[in-house]
């Protein structure tokens, strides 16, 4: 055999069985976004997020996560948090701008974004984060699952960490619109068609009782939709009559059939182009 052949035979072994991925270097950012085939850890250079005072309607939701997160970056206990409800009222928003202010404050803490695809892969990555002498939010965004979906079972070990326990200084924070992370019609599928359906249910809704906190998410009332679409023109310096702010908000909110803290956004960045101003 040629000692060509002989390279690409190893060649392609490397890529059935890659090395295993180095020790990664934890001080190149604050946050990192985990992806497999190979496994790696990216530094994220800049996290896409608002500053915490401005997100509206959510002060409860806000200062229960704070805290938690402070506690966690001071070595105190902390749980498991499931931010979940209605789409656009800023729950992914809410953790980045939580973990801002908690590392702004002087506290060392990273964020891992894992990604729902790659839960089966997350025994390895908490072996790459128990290692680590760093603290770690492991943030799992717009998370759910489809009823032939068995992915559910891996998240349950990182809530519950198997044998092992979980890594003392990871955390675990996950977005949904879902409170149970999965559709009703799959839990009343199981009740009407397992053998015995309280176990059937019980063994999927335990899924979100692993979280020790649940955030709820509702719809926003008008005054809030406006109260955000101001605290964006202020922190920005977008001047405009109150009455004609007003109309044009209430009359962009219209059409998009409702109100949130996306919609209120999608508002300002329309108005801030049409007004000439840069974000």
């Amino acid at each position: 055999m040629t000692e060509d052949a002989l390279t690409r035979i190893a060649a392609a072994l490397e890529r059935l069985a890659p090395a295993p991925m180095p020790a990664p270097d934890f001080d190149a950012a604050e946050a990192f976004a985990w992806h497999t085939g190979p496994d790696r850890l990216e530094p994220v250079a800049r996290v896409a997020r608002v500053d915490i005072d401005l997100l509206v309607g959510v002060n409860r939701s806000r200062d229960t996560l704070l805290d938690n997160t402070r506690h966690f970056a001071r070595g105190l206990p902390a749980n498991n948090a499931l931010l979940w409800g209605a789409r656009g009222m800023g729950k992914s928003s809410l953790v980045k701008a939580v973990h801002a202010r908690v590392v702004a404050e002087g506290n060392a803490l990273k964020v891992v974004e894992l990604s729902r695809e790659d839960l089966p892969s997350v025994q390895r990555l908490l072996a790459h984060l128990r290692a680590s002498r760093h603290r770690f939010i492991l943030f799992c965004d717009d998370l759910s699952f489809s009823h032939d979906d068995q992915h559910y079972k891996s998240l349950k070990a990182v809530l519950d960490g198997g044998i092992e326990g979980r890594p003392e200084n990871v955390l675990f924070y996950a977005t949904s619109n879902r409170r149970h992370l999965m559709p009703r019609d799959m839990i009343e599928n199981e009740r009407s068609t397992a053998i015995t359906p309280s176990e059937a249910v019980e063994e999927k809704v335990s899924l979100s009782d692993r979280f020790g906190l649940w955030l709820g998410f509702h719809p926003c009332s008008q005054d809030e939709y406006l109260q955000m679409i101001h605290g964006y023109c202020l922190a920005h310096g977008v001047s405009l009559p109150e009455d004609r702010l007003r109309a044009e908000a209430i009359e962009w909110q219209a059409t998009r059939g409702g109100r949130s803290g996306r919609v209120a956004w999608q508002f300002f960045c329309d108005l801030a182009a049409r007004e000439g101003v840069r974000l």
